[in-house]
């Protein structure tokens, strides 16, 4: 596997794959030397120059896209052209509409693609999808999602060109993944803007319905200092019990039918090792991974709608 893109995702993804038998990491930067500094970090097998060279490489077999998201249907075209297999960082595309223009193209050339979306794959959010699902606190009412932090944005994540959106599109993505896979189907969402800094959002509250009945809120934000940089609470409010779970899932507390505190585990905590280990299943057998391509064009098309309904404040 080849990753584009010699930043922030490929160093966290490379950590987590070193633990991996059968898998060989090449890295591609549009600097020879950048790329050559991550192959000898973390025990790579390669380094190239371009990223086409990556892609045409006989050697490679997966493409894994780590660049901006302008890039992402460029890259992801020429690779799966060339007979590779991708997978794409989130946010993955600019629009929902992209994803059927790499799946016509992959089913063409025999290829997967699929979107690194980890939140789909913690270990709290499969912990607390069993707990709605065994009734534990009866019918769920309300879920309230705390997902504020500060966060400083000094590359491409602050150019709308590169990034293609504010703070919600970035990296409040992970949180409308994690909304919508809680086994409850959501038929409705909405965005609420405070005044704004700038020229996108940095902050923002996102409501949405169930089909079931449910309705929920997630406020996310990276201009709110947390504790610790990040420990938060969340809750989830049914007609027979209540759960409180730290949002990153470091615990998670179940009042209802039987009294639970569970601890997911911190060793896989952001679900990294989990998407992997799925996904390279899923590549060997040909299968579709459990975070499928419909699911992550979902994702986007909610991300679409709250921006669509999203009321904003005046900008300061």
């Amino acid at each position: 596997m080849a990753f584009l893109g010699c930043g922030f995702a490929t160093k966290i993804h490379s950590k987590t794959l070193s633990g991996f038998d059968n898998v060989h990491c090449y890295y591609a930067s549009r600097s020879l030397e950048k790329s050559k500094e991550y192959n000898e970090k973390y025990t790579g097998s390669g380094a190239f120059g371009s990223y086409d060279a990556a892609i045409d490489s006989p050697d490679i077999n997966v493409i894994f896209i780590a660049t901006p998201p302008a890039s992402h249907l460029e890259l992801a075209q020429k690779a799966l052209q060339a007979g590779k297999h991708v997978i794409v960082e989130k946010p993955p595309f600019f629009n929902s509409t992209d994803f059927d223009i790499v799946k016509s193209l992959g089913e063409k050339n025999g290829c997967q693609i699929m979107v690194a979306e980890n939140y789909f794959y913690k270990p709290s959010l499969q912990k607390i999808r069993g707990i709605i699902a065994d009734g534990l606190i009866g019918d769920v009412l309300f879920i309230h999602i705390n997902a504020l932090k500060m966060q400083k944005i000094e590359d491409w994540r602050d150019d709308l060109e590169q990034s293609g959106g504010g703070a919600l599109f970035e990296g409040g993505i992970h949180w409308v993944n994690y909304l919508a896979n809680m086994g409850l189907e959501i038929v409705d969402a909405q965005g609420l803007q405070p005044a704004k800094i700038g020229d996108y959002e940095k902050s923002i509250l996102v409501t949405a319905k169930y089909r079931e009945g449910a309705v929920a809120t997630l406020q996310y934000s990276w201009e709110v200092p947390s504790l610790f940089k990040g420990l938060r609470i969340s809750r989830i409010f049914g007609r027979e019990g209540s759960v409180t779970f730290e949002s990153n899932g470091i615990f998670i507390f179940v009042r209802g039918k039987k009294k639970k505190l569970i601890f997911p585990g911190i060793s896989d905590i952001a679900g990294y090792k989990g998407m992997f280990e799925d996904f390279f299943q899923a590549l060997r057998n040909g299968e579709s991974p459990q975070f499928s391509l419909d699911l992550a064009k979902r994702d986007l098309q909610l991300i679409e709608t709250i921006y669509q309904t999203e009321t904003a404040m005046p900008s300061v």
